[in-house]
């Protein structure tokens, strides 16, 4: 959601078109009612890129009748695009209507006005909605009240296991179940899925237990505070069962506010998320169990506020150790944990450029090879000052 926003910032000013408030997607999963203006705050996104784009919050009257187009953008495409095959819409059309958000932008080679005005759109101008402001700000005190603490971002909710056909310790009425979700939701392309080879090819997300052993390994000593970020967990109690009994102190937005506090955000997933998203990006370390969409936006925040610890998660090579685990042929302990942590030791949010695509890719697939640009807006969205004493130093644009 937020990628796709803050893109259509940089579109807007790349074929000089006034932006209409975007409307929010209400088809997904969770069938979410919320208005723009219930997520974000309005105001401040208007005024933050005054000196950027033009953007009002409907379409004016006048141009209700006006000739008008619904384009489907091209992934991951350039400047060239845009000033060429859409801004030559004009000619035609007085409005165009997006038909996606996501990933329409290309990761690299854009000048670098424009990747600076993604990173405005993105970390300056698209704030949460006061009342959710409030509330994030009063979970993460909450949790700081413990001490430091761990966010995990455990993406086990039916709907992620639904799409992504991961199935693995799921009973056969449960893999039945996320099985018939797939296949009736329409705008879900891929139906058919197979769960062990999506596992071994490390496409699903970490299982609770899995989870806790990943944190066992790292050496998380068993009174830390871990910030439960997800909906709710497929399987409930029973499945967070073994992390809840080497992590005790697993805390989530329901166990930290009353009902009362919550009231105003509850039947609104996409409110609920953004809750999630400020106690994440404020944590001492962020943990994602998968790399949705969150989990990266998340994890860009975190490197444009000062690099701050997160592990991307090898989950190929651990769902192989996990699995060593599990048939008697490694035991957890030593041996596991000098395993884990060195797999990891380059994979916790270090300073580092955007990597580009993997070698041998063509096409689209060279496109989406390469690392999102709000995974690592490194370096465009920072700049290099000189201090006072003659040493360069990198600051926060």
């Amino acid at each position: 959601m937020r990628a796709g926003i803050c893109d259509m910032v940089a579109v807007a000013r790349i074929i000089n078109a006034t932006l209409v408030i975007p409307e929010l997607d209400k088809r997904s999963f969770w069938q979410d009612s919320s208005n723009f203006s219930d997520v974000f705050d309005e105001e401040k996104f208007i005024s933050s890129l005054a000196n950027d784009v033009k953007v009002i919050k409907k379409l004016p009257k006048d141009l209700a009748t006006a000739t008008r187009a619904v384009k489907h953008f091209r992934s991951w495409s350039g400047i060239d695009y845009y000033q060429e095959e859409i801004a030559s819409m004009w000619t035609d059309y007085q409005v165009i209507r997006a038909a996606k958000s996501d990933s329409r932008l290309a990761n690299n080679n854009l000048p670098l006005d424009i990747q600076k005005l993604r990173c405005r759109a993105c970390y300056e101008a698209l704030r949460f909605a006061p009342h959710i402001e409030a509330m994030g700000k009063l979970l993460v005190e909450r949790m700081r009240s413990y001490g430091p603490y761990i966010a995990l971002h455990l993406r086990y909710e039916k709907d992620m296991l639904a799409f992504s056909g991961c199935t693995h310790g799921l009973t056969p009425v449960e893999a039945d179940e996320l099985r018939e979700i797939r296949e009736n939701t329409e705008y879900w392309k891929v139906k058919e899925i197979d769960a062990t080879e999506q596992r071994a090819k490390g496409y699903c997300p970490l299982t609770p237990k899995e989870v806790g052993m990943f944190l066992n390994a790292l050496g998380f000593p068993s009174n830390t505070p871990v910030y439960i970020a997800a909906g709710e967990i497929y399987g409930g109690d029973s499945r967070m069962a073994d992390l809840q009994s080497r992590y005790p102190f697993l805390m989530s937005k329901e166990k930290l506010a009353s009902v009362e506090e919550l009231e105003p955000f509850t039947n609104h997933a996409s409110q609920m998320a953004a809750l999630d998203y400020i106690v994440s990006v404020e944590s001492d370390v962020f943990i994602p169990s998968y790399s949705g969409n969150m989990a990266r936006a998340v994890e860009g925040h975190r490197r444009f506020l000062g690099h701050r610890k997160t592990f991307s998660l090898d989950r190929k090579a651990l769902v192989r150790l996990f699995d060593k685990v599990e048939s008697g042929l490694l035991k957890e302990g030593k041996n596991l944990s000098n395993r884990v942590i060195e797999i990891h030791k380059r994979r916790q949010g270090s300073p580092r450029k955007r990597k580009g695509p993997i070698s041998g890719t063509k096409g689209m697939d060279r496109f989406r090879s390469e690392e999102a640009f709000y995974v690592n807006p490194l370096p465009d969205c920072l700049c290099r000052k000189e201090s006072p004493d003659i040493n360069s130093s990198l600051v926060i644009r």
